[in-house]
């Protein structure tokens, strides 16, 4: 399979800019499955029903979300009808709207598994164990049984936490990428046990930012250390950050991985 997973998708920048090239490169790369990270798409503060919407008739398969999954208050509701979805395997202890991972069909009747965990390293809130909710998961699902691919974003701060998914899974799933941080790793590879990994795949949004936020406010509270605006999306022209793996049907694999970067400042990058 040629799958393409695309960071965190940040504002109304992030999303003109998958609406307009994801459904060129679903031709032009032949693309069996995409995900998209869509949690900051609707002003930088989680994702609303209508931008969800908008991602998948773009041409995501999957839209995982993470810390800000309902900052939107229909998210609450919506993903409850839309099965596309996934919010964080541990989110929360009590009973959470939607599901943190799920089955999806891909081109020509082929599984793939997509989950989500939250970390714990820095994160604003005490999320449960992230590899006890990931594990029982994949016990469920082996990679080339039940499953032709397995995915599993791993959202969170560290890069260390990343990396130790990356490990953790490896041998289980097809790929395991880091989202949250808005800045893409220059440590696309695979792993001994075939999985492939990236620790962060970065954002789609505008560079010319603080991590997808115009600079102004950003920079006056680390000058200062004093508020004085609210956080607002960068509108500048967007790069698109992810990755992009190819698997073996039979085992799961991964064979090839290639660190995307499409459009905006960033250099350019992608599967020739």
């Amino acid at each position: 399979m040629k799958i393409l997973f695309l960071g965190d998708v940040m504002g109304r920048a992030g999303r003109a800019a998958v609406m307009e090239r994801l459904p060129k490169l679903r031709e032009a790369w032949r693309l069996d499955f995409v995900v998209v990270n869509g949690e900051n798409a609707s002003n930088g503060m989680g994702l609303s029903g209508a931008h969800a919407k908008a991602l998948l008739e773009a041409g995501a398969d999957c839209i995982t979300l993470g810390d800000h999954a309902f900052d939107q208050k229909d998210m609450m509701q919506f993903i409850q009808s839309e099965p596309r979805i996934l919010r964080p395997l541990n989110y929360a202890r009590g009973d959470v709207p939607g599901k943190g991972f799920r089955v999806f069909e891909a081109r020509g009747g082929r599984k793939v598994l997509v989950t989500q965990a939250l970390g714990q390293v820095f994160m604003k809130q005490p999320y449960s164990d992230p590899f006890s909710a990931v594990d029982q998961v994949l016990r469920a699902h082996p990679r080339g049984g039940l499953v032709q691919a397995a995915i599993v974003d791993m959202h969170c701060e560290a890069t260390s936490e990343k990396m130790g998914m990356g490990h953790y899974c490896d041998g289980r799933v097809s790929l395991v990428v880091g989202t949250h941080t808005h800045v893409p790793t220059a440590d696309t590879q695979i792993l001994p046990g075939g999985t492939a990994f990236q620790a962060d795949a970065g954002m789609c949004g505008d560079y010319n930012s603080v991590i997808g936020m115009e600079k102004a406010e950003p920079m006056r509270r680390f000058v200062t250390g004093m508020p004085k605006a609210r956080f607002t999306p960068a509108l500048g022209e967007a790069t698109l950050s992810g990755v992009y793996v190819e698997t073996d049907d039979r085992t799961g694999a991964a064979t090839r991985i290639e660190m995307v970067r499409q459009g905006g400042r960033l250099s350019q990058a992608g599967p020739a």
